[in-house]
């Protein structure tokens, strides 16, 4: 038997780009200021809120994921992302069914969430991020 967990909505939608401020102005524009700006290993991510989810920019500014992704496939959607319940929970019981991932291990993610990543070949190419809220999924070590 597996463990219980559930998708609760969607977080965010990733938009990839370079420095060109044109995806920060659109979004901007249409959803407002960012409510979160916080830099990771090579890049910019912006949270703009987009109802009860998020649009996310990251903003390649340095060698990365990000810039790597954009020599590849250029500026455009980097991935999805699912609030879930319990991420421990979902990666046991994925990583049971045999579902390819990128993380078998949750990771810390950005504002105080943790992370993991699931395989584009699980998804029909979709890079796929289960996002976990703090203080979900039972866990008491912060």
């Amino acid at each position: 038997m597996t463990d219980a967990w559930r998708v609760l909505s969607l977080h965010h939608v990733a938009i990839a780009h370079g420095d060109d401020p044109t995806c920060g102005e659109f979004f901007a524009s249409l959803l407002g200021t960012p409510n979160h700006t916080e830099r990771g290993p090579g890049f910019l991510e912006e949270m703009y809120p987009a109802g009860e989810a998020f649009v996310q920019t990251l903003e390649a500014d340095g060698d990365g994921i990000v810039q790597r992704f954009l020599e590849r496939r250029g500026p455009g959607l980097h991935h999805v992302a699912f609030r879930v319940d319990t991420i421990d929970a979902a990666l046991r019981d994925l990583q049971a069914r045999g579902v390819p991932l990128i993380d078998e291990a949750p990771r810390p993610g950005g504002m105080g969430t943790r992370i993991a990543f699931i395989d584009p070949a699980a998804a029909g190419g979709v890079l796929v991020e289960l996002v976990e809220h703090p203080g979900a999924g039972g866990r008491t070590d912060g």
